[in-house]
């Protein structure tokens, strides 16, 4: 998997301020619908995912297409949501952003015995200690945002440092997402770094 959101040299101060007052109104409820109507399908999609990985030993491809353009709409939102880019995220799985960038590599054969592993025990062995870290990672990167916010208003740039922690955050959850979905097999690393 490779998640990258690239830095902007300058910030847009006036979309800063924009996006924080009227953000929820004009970003938020428009993706936050859509996204919650094309959730359903791929969560539909994920259980039966599951049982076909069962059967078959694979994931089907234009299903896996699907699952990883909808994370790639649901990662363009949240890098708005977190100033990490400038401009409106497009809606849509078609969406595309120079910005942000998500390729996860489709493979033909998946682990059947992992991915009943995953499905009876993932809560221990993967939710549990990458949540309780994660918990504390986004309590900072919560933290950094809010400093970020201050910065880019007074300075029009975001500190390299704090938009990499906070990407590294956003990678991390969604290695998770990726490996919990049947997406991957492989096991997500306790780290935000690419």
């Amino acid at each position: 998997m490779n998640l990258s959101i690239s830095r902007q040299e300058s910030f847009s101060r006036g979309e800063l301020l924009l996006r924080t007052l009227f953000g929820w109104l004009y970003i938020g409820i428009p993706h936050m619908f859509m996204l919650a109507v094309f959730g359903i399908w791929s969560s539909l999609l994920g259980f039966l995912a599951f049982w076909v990985i069962l059967f078959t030993g694979r994931y089907p491809q234009n299903w896996f297409e699907y699952q990883v353009a909808f994370r790639t709409w649901a990662i363009r939102f949240n890098a708005s949501l977190f100033n990490l880019i400038d401009g409106y995220p497009a809606i849509g799985l078609r969406g595309t952003s120079d910005s942000v960038v998500l390729a996860v590599p489709y493979s033909e054969d998946a682990n059947r015995v992992t991915v009943l592993v995953r499905a009876l025990f993932g809560m221990f062995y993967v939710l549990l200690p990458h949540g309780f870290l994660l918990f504390f990672r986004f309590m900072a990167s919560y933290f950094i945002m809010a400093i970020a916010w201050w910065v880019v208003l007074f300075t029009g740039s975001y500190p390299e440092s704090w938009h990499g922690f906070n990407v590294g955050t956003l990678r991390w959850q969604l290695r998770i997402d990726l490996y919990m979905s049947f997406l991957t097999d492989e096991y997500p690393r306790f780290s935000g770094r690419p």
